[in-house]
């Protein structure tokens, strides 16, 4: 794209440039119709370091507003508010201690050139990516970030300057406590000592390493996670138990199942689920969440879970060992790679409860209808903006902001990237060809094809009923709200017509008013749709077993 390559002339002409101190503090015509900030390494480091170049400009009266009147110790993005926030990119590759690079804040910026932000008061913040997946879950460990500054945009000669001084530190470990917490809080943390303790003693991480994965990628390529075994496992020594498998949602990394399996833990420790193994499967990668779908681009993860994982775990846990006793639930990109798992490979799992999956019909891809004649993700035919995110009936986001502010973040971990790395074929470049054209929101329909014939559920349910039926049927359970965050309740009606037009025993359940982030919860039961779910799942693995009467199944099962 042209506007890339002139960033990519301009950042190596700055790089250059520096060799000599200041070289380009006084050049002319190009400075001035450009806004630039010099950037200093100002951490000592043996190595030189590399990464994606990241500014972060707010009005400082807006910035204030969010700190609630107190100093503005950060300044970052949003995807749910994606145009408060200016951001610029450029990619670095080996700065060394003390040295500065340019960054034209007009090459590679959103949501608009920085020249092109309203005169005033910034504040500014620069961070340093070295891991590059900003996109997928922000700033990490390792990541070289400046204390913010505050800079009058308007006509100024000199160059401003942030000094990237702060590294962030390592991430909490799995199984630790928070150690700053609010006041407020401190009671219930301290409350959660105990399970958080049980938990950890009644989990097994998992890493294992996959043949056919490492073999696709040419090197060891590990498939992790935690089993949570429940109360009385290593008592009762002959018992085998049902066992569910659980994908986290998008952004969601090996440290943040524990999290998840502390909760489930605490519920089945005081009986609101009943006694299961569950095992917390980590699905994030570099390239975003592989869903565990067999990839062009990801390599063979259904195949590594279904063939490898699966029996091997079988062998070390009393698990029940067959389908009957195999149950799949998660959320969001979770949710769409348990239905994918379970409409894949019916034979090897006993039902899949998913919730708010991602887009399982692309007629309806978050709104946009991608087998649309001349289809844009962008913009509707009548020309008005596709909504992605919305709260409280109003729409907070649009498609084209949502993709373009992903484009400045990196080309690697971003939500619409990570598609691709699934859904799309791999191009000639190495990478997955783009279903969309960022700039213009164009759908290219070759590539749609592809998707629509790999990894469209409803095309596959519609088109392979009859093989699908009689493994299939009776097994799917998808639960999503009416208000759904993303707007993931269109395309699971669309998907509800085509089961009902095959016949399809299938239970899709749609929870008035409820969005993508509150579905588990009713009244002051945060936990209401993971007893209801984990309740119908036993009674499948074990009709004969009497369910509580406080759990009785308000879900239709």
């Amino acid at each position: 794209m042209p506007m890339l390559r002139k960033y990519r002339m301009f950042a190596a002409v700055c790089l250059l440039a520096l060799t000599a101190p200041l070289a380009l503090a006084a050049t002319p015509a190009t400075l001035a119709a450009h806004r630039v900030f010099r950037v200093t390494l100002d951490v000592p480091s043996d190595q030189p370091v590399s990464g994606r170049l990241l500014l972060f400009a707010i009005p400082a009266d807006k910035a204030k507003e969010q700190a609630h009147g107190g100093k503005v110790e950060k300044v970052d993005t949003s995807a749910f508010f994606p145009t408060r926030t200016a951001v610029a990119a450029m990619d670095v590759e080996s700065l060394a201690s003390g040295k500065s690079v340019l960054i034209d804040a007009d090459a590679l910026a959103f949501p608009k050139p920085f020249s092109r932000l309203a005169p005033g008061t910034y504040d500014m913040q620069a961070v340093l990516d070295v891991n590059r997946d900003y996109n997928f879950s922000g700033r990490g460990p390792g990541d070289l970030v400046s204390p913010v500054v505050e800079v009058t945009f308007g006509t100024q000669s000199k160059i401003p300057t942030l000094d990237l001084k702060n590294t962030v530190p390592a991430a909490r470990q799995p199984w630790t406590l928070p150690t700053h917490v609010p006041p407020k809080y401190r009671k219930m943390v301290e409350q959660m000592a105990p399970v958080l303790k049980a938990a950890h003693a009644h989990s097994r991480k998992i890493d294992f390493v996959s043949p056919a994965l490492s073999k696709f990628w040419g090197r060891p390529m590990h498939i992790q996670g935690w089993v949570l075994l429940p109360p009385g496992y290593d008592r009762n020594t002959s018992a085998h138990y049902p066992t569910v498998y659980l994908t986290p949602g998008y952004g969601a990394r090996l440290n943040a199942l524990a999290s998840k399996a502390v909760m489930v833990w605490e519920q089945m420790s005081k009986g609101g689920i009943p006694p299961m193994i569950w095992v917390f499967l980590n699905e994030s990668s570099p390239r975003g969440t592989h869903e565990f779908a067999d990839s062009a681009n990801n390599g063979p993860w259904g195949t590594a879970l279904t063939t490898e994982l699966i029996p091997y775990l079988e062998t070390q846990y009393r698990m029940d060992g067959k389908p009957s006793g195999r149950f799949l639930t998660g959320h969001s990109s979770g949710g769409w790679a348990t239905l994918w798992l379970q409409v894949r490979y019916p034979k090897v799992f006993g039902g899949t409860w998913s919730t708010s999956p991602d887009p399982s019909d692309f007629h309806d891809f978050t709104g946009p209808d991608l087998y649309a004649p001349n289809a844009n993700v962008y913009y509707k035919p009548d020309g008005k903006p596709y909504p992605l995110v919305r709260a409280n009936g109003k729409v907070i986001a649009t498609f084209k902001q949502f993709a373009q502010l992903e484009r400045v973040l990196g080309p690697y971990g971003g939500q619409m990237a990570s598609f691709e790395w699934v859904f799309s074929p791999r191009g000639a470049d190495g990478r997955p060809e783009p279903m969309f054209d960022r700039d213009t929101g164009k759908v290219n329909t070759e590539v749609v094809k592809y998707w629509r014939d790999h990894y469209d559920i409803a095309h596959r349910i519609k088109t392979k009923w009859p093989e699908l039926k009689p493994d299939l049927d009776g097994k799917i359970h998808l639960i999503v709200g009416t208000a759904d965050t993303f707007y993931l309740n269109q395309s699971a009606q669309l998907l509800k017509k085509t089961l009902d037009s095959v016949g399809a025993k299938a239970e899709v359940e749609f929870l008035p008013g409820k969005t993508h982030f509150d579905l588990l919860a009713k009244g002051k039961n945060r936990h209401w749709l993971l007893q209801q779910i984990t309740w119908a799942m036993y009674h499948h693995a074990r009709p004969e077993a009497k369910i509580p009467a406080d759990y009785s199944h308000e879900i239709h099962h």
